[in-house]
């Protein structure tokens, strides 16, 4: 599910494969991740890819001065599991500016009004990664990649915004 690749991995058709990014520019950083297809995959598949894309533009939409880290959580939540997916709770998103990953931790799980206060200014990664199935996950044979606890699929996406009293502004495309 996340990890590095390795020398003799193999993509098969139906398979989803995650990509993230972490990119730095002029000592600033920046966090990106998309799941892709290989070849024909199963309508269970296409839900979750558009449910974790939806889940992401729902935590973006709430990044709004005023709102709470539990805000953007709740919103996550709500609608992967109103679709039947497990959201993963040991993995988050993150603030990002000086270093890929800084405070404050950004759950996709949370209770609405809790958590702290969005300020103008803030740069964060809002990152669902969603499950097929359970929210377990368990680290690979590697001690460092995570796959599901199930082995079912899971999808992740990923943007950097800023925090602007306009709204939330995607830094990534």
């Amino acid at each position: 599910m996340h990890g590095i690749p390795y020398k003799d991995l193999e993509f098969k058709e139906g398979d989803l494969v995650g990509l993230d990014i972490g990119m730095e520019y002029k000592g600033l950083f920046t966090d990106h991740a998309i799941t892709v297809p290989i070849g024909k995959i199963t309508d269970e598949n296409k839900k979750l890819l558009k449910v974790t894309k939806e889940c992401l533009q729902l935590g973006i939409n709430i990044a709004q001065v005023g709102s709470h880290l539990g805000d953007i959580g709740y919103a996550i939540q709500k609608h992967a599991q109103e679709n039947g997916f497990g959201v993963v709770r040991s993995l988050t998103g993150h603030g990002v500016g000086y270093a890929v990953h800084e405070d404050p931790k950004i759950p996709n799980y949370g209770k609405p009004d809790k958590g702290e206060e969005l300020k103008q200014g803030a740069v964060l990664a809002i990152e669902p990664m969603i499950n097929l199935g359970t929210y377990d996950v368990k680290t690979g044979d590697d001690n460092w990649g995570v796959v599901t606890a199930d082995k079912k699929q899971s999808a992740h996406f990923e943007h950097t915004i800023v925090v602007t009293k306009d709204g939330p502004k995607i830094l990534t495309i």
